[in-house]
């Protein structure tokens, strides 16, 4: 890693990231100015002087750093004040337009993220690709439909008002942002719907519909309540940024705010989107070789047999659980992403340093032996036994789906590869590290933001611009706990779960009480931690010998979370853009429902067309399961506690991790109170949750994609961010949206069209070696 990434230069910045102010400055006269023009974040055309916003702010604020007269876009605060646009029209939210636009695109976005669970990679869907659509059926229905205005006067006049219904006139933001989040909503319950994937691989079991569908309605508005009950610590302040959601929110503004500087804007999203949609099909399709290019592994192929598979463990990385990639590059920008585009400094950086620990640490458990590893693959998420075959777990559990004691002695308990031993436990370190993170370094922001929600003084200016909108009660959000509630006890009492309702309640214990520290991690650097190793453990104490059990613990308490940071997020981007607080609710609401449908739908489609590759424990460049692989294995495993996790198991450190992983952090923080900057680099921005998240980021899939991510966040968030600041906030993040945009509408054409989505599939024809 450069040392330049975390020098004395960043470490003003990356402190403030540490550790928030308890109040942000008032607003200078460049934000009066602002926000009475409705021009938050507007080129330097845009002031009727043309003066730069340096010279236009004559008593700028001295804690932003300025290059060339624009600021250096560091932290939340300079986000909410210098780069999304404070502007209000007033313009309708919920119209029939809109609902009738998120609903139908609603499928479309849960079909395509439940279509990525099963990928080699594992790749959010970004909502520019729903949005990009959405924004062209919207426009089309504005221009074409008939209006109001032209039956007035005439013999149809008495139409006026249904004709206003449907077409209430120039499609605007608001309702552009609604259908959207709708859209992108339906999509946050898949990560339950895994869940029946497993039992439909694993099990044989084929769960009810109104099961599945109950259940993921059931997480999803049970972290919807959570969202909303935390809202003044999560969402609220300005240092809630969630990253990856700015490129997003450019494309709505620029899509919908008449300026000069837009018509730039625009011209570098439709030509950026319409070459990469092109290209996409090129790395995707005709030649996906290019996903992985490793000069090392062409030059070796004809080395000794021993040579080679060395070489490949360490630089291969273009198929499934290959190797760790080391040096290759991708051109495939599906498995890239905005996201190095959209992530502040601070955690690509520590993510930088958990790679270089990854590759260490995953070469040295296998060819040291660690846990046996050499009688396994390297890179796997399944179970083995001792034998180094596929785990026969259906003989050890059975029907009942409970352990059979006869049977485990007869076939001997399941074994995990080096690989995935290692990532469960610096998941567990991760975990540790991540609540003591929150409790030593930022309690007092915790502390300031509600108290700033009590009091009404919140400083953040988005915040203050949504007064004039009527809140939702907090007890409407606790209404929807009870609701969903209840909604999860019918489905314990009457589905075929194996979970006792006790066991229920502590899941949805654990998961309230985790929730709050996934999410202001989440939203601080824009990614979270896997807490499902912490639901695992808890889960194996409350259901030994029950593995399906485990899977539906760990539902309602992992999953739990994961809706709730990507709802939260939702409410973050409404405040952006102004969205009625109880639009937000009902629209998120209604994408929760939907989502709960349109996953299992797809999740059936897939796993019935593609069984036979998802049971595979390589997969293929096109489908993989290592997502179920693992929460099956998880499951197994730790239904077997005691006898693999337990002072006498093989894999005894990996629980006990939990506890390890918060050691480093206390110390950490008596060295940050005694010496803040060490070196140039602000100790508090050293974020081990997240070293120790990455340090087993190459543990499974497909690995060539890492080093181009790097060279992408480099470029943007270190180069342009720093050195060309005016460019980077005016395109960085429309440049990224456009990319997603264009890459994800050609994946989702090639998925049901040659990659059997839906079927059979038509691989291209064989032409390159």
């Amino acid at each position: 890693m450069p040392e330049h990434v975390l020098s004395a230069e960043d470490s003003a910045p990356l402190q403030t990231l540490g550790s928030l102010p308890a109040h942000a400055p008032a607003a200078d006269k460049l934000n009066e100015k602002v926000i009475g023009d409705h021009d938050l974040v507007t080129d330097k055309e845009y002031y009727s002087d043309e003066k730069s916003l340096e010279t236009a702010s004559g008593d700028r604020d001295s804690s932003v750093e300025w290059v060339n007269g624009e600021p250096v876009i560091s932290n939340g605060r300079d986000v909410s004040k210098y780069l999304i646009d404070i502007r209000d029209d007033g313009d309708p939210a919920i119209t029939f337009r809109s609902c009738v636009l998120g609903t139908v695109f609603a499928g479309l976005g849960a079909t395509l993220v439940q279509i990525y669970q099963f990928k080699p990679v594992q790749m959010s869907v970004s909502t520019v690709f729903l949005l990009l659509l959405i924004y062209s059926f919207g426009t089309a229905w504005a221009k074409f439909l008939p209006r109001a205005e032209t039956v007035q006067g005439g013999r149809y006049a008495k139409l006026a008002p249904v004709f206003r219904f449907i077409n209430p006139g120039p499609f605007g933001l608001k309702e552009h942002a609604i259908a959207s989040l709708v859209s992108s909503t339906a999509s946050s319950g898949s990560t339950a719907v895994i869940n029946f994937a497993v039992q439909r691989l694993y099990y044989d079991t084929n769960v009810k519909a109104t099961t599945a569908v109950l259940a993921t309605f059931s997480t999803g508005l049970f972290g919807y309540g959570l969202v909303g009950l935390l809202r003044p610590l999560t969402v609220y302040p300005s240092e809630m940024v969630y990253w990856g959601n700015l490129p997003t929110v450019s494309i709505f503004q620029t899509l919908h705010f008449d300026s000069q500087g837009n018509a730039k804007r625009l011209k570098l999203f439709w030509g950026s989107l319409g070459g990469m949609f092109i290209y996409e099909l090129i790395p995707a399709y005709i030649f996906p070789l290019l996903n992985g290019i490793n000069i090392v592994c062409l030059a070796t192929q004809k080395s000794h047999p021993g040579a080679v598979d060395v070489i490949t463990n360490l630089f291969g990385g273009t198929n499934g659980n290959e190797g760790l990639g080391f040096g290759a590059i991708s051109l495939d920008w599906q498995y890239i992403g905005s996201t190095y585009m959209s992530y502040p400094l601070i955690q690509q950086a520590n993510s930088w340093i958990g790679y270089v620990f990854c590759y260490i640490a995953i070469m040295g458990i296998y060819y040291s032996n660690a846990w046996d590893s050499l009688s396994f693959p390297m890179l796997s998420t399944s179970i083995f036994s001792a034998n180094g075959s596929v785990y026969h777990q259906s003989a050890v559990f059975g029907s009942t789906f409970t352990l059979n004691e006869t049977a485990l002695q007869e076939i001997g308990l399941p074994a995990l590869t080096g690989s995935n031993a290692w990532a469960n436990l610096t998941a567990n370190l991760s975990i540790g590290a991540l609540i003591a993170h929150c409790f030593l370094f930022w309690r007092p922001c915790v502390v300031d933001s509600f108290k700033q929600a009590r009091k009404g003084t919140q400083p953040d200016p988005h915040w203050q611009a949504m007064q004039k909108y009527d809140e939702v009660p907090w007890y409407w959000y606790a209404a929807l706990l009870v609701l969903a509630f209840f909604a999860g006890l019918i489905v314990v009492i009457k589905g075929d779960t194996t979970l006792p309702w006790w066991s229920y309640i502590v899941a949805l214990l654990l998961g309230g009480f985790i929730a709050p520290f996934s999410n202001l991690m989440f939203a601080r650097l824009g990614n979270g931690i896997a807490t499902n190793q912490l639901m695992k453990m808890v889960a194996a104490a409350c259901n030994p010998g029950r593995p399906v059990a485990n899977l539906y613990f760990s539902m309602w308490s992992h999953d739990t979370i994961a809706t709730s940071i990507n709802l939260a997020g939702d409410l973050k981007m409404g405040q952006y853009l102004k969205i009625p607080p109880r639009a937000m609710f009902l629209t998120q609401i209604w994408g929760v429902i939907l989502g709960a449908v349109v996953n299992y739908v797809v999740m059936i489609s897939v796993v019935d067309a593609q069984r036979e590759i998802l049971l595979d424990p390589e997969g293929t460049n096109v489908w993989s399961g290592q997502v179920t692989q693992s929460t099956n294995s998880a499951a197994v495993t730790w239904s077997l506690a005691k006898q693999l996790y337990g002072p006498d198991g093989k894999y005894f450190l990996i629980p006990m991790s939990l506890f390890i992983g918060m050691v480093p952090t206390f110390f950490q923080y008596l060295i940050w109170k005694k010496w803040p900057v060490i070196g140039g680099v602000a100790v508090d921005s050293i974020m081990l949750p997240v070293i120790y998240m990455f340090s087993a980021w190459m543990s499974a899939g497909v690995n060539s994609t890492i080093w181009s991510g790097v060279a992408v966040g480099l470029v943007s968030q270190l180069w342009l961010r720093r050195y060309h600041p005016g460019w980077y906030r005016k395109y960085n993040y429309i440049l990224g949206g456009a990319l997603d945009g264009g890459a994800q509408i050609m994946i989702f054409i090639l998925s049901f069209a040659v990659f059997g989505a839906a079927g059979k599939s038509n691989p291209f024809p064989f032409w390159a070696v």
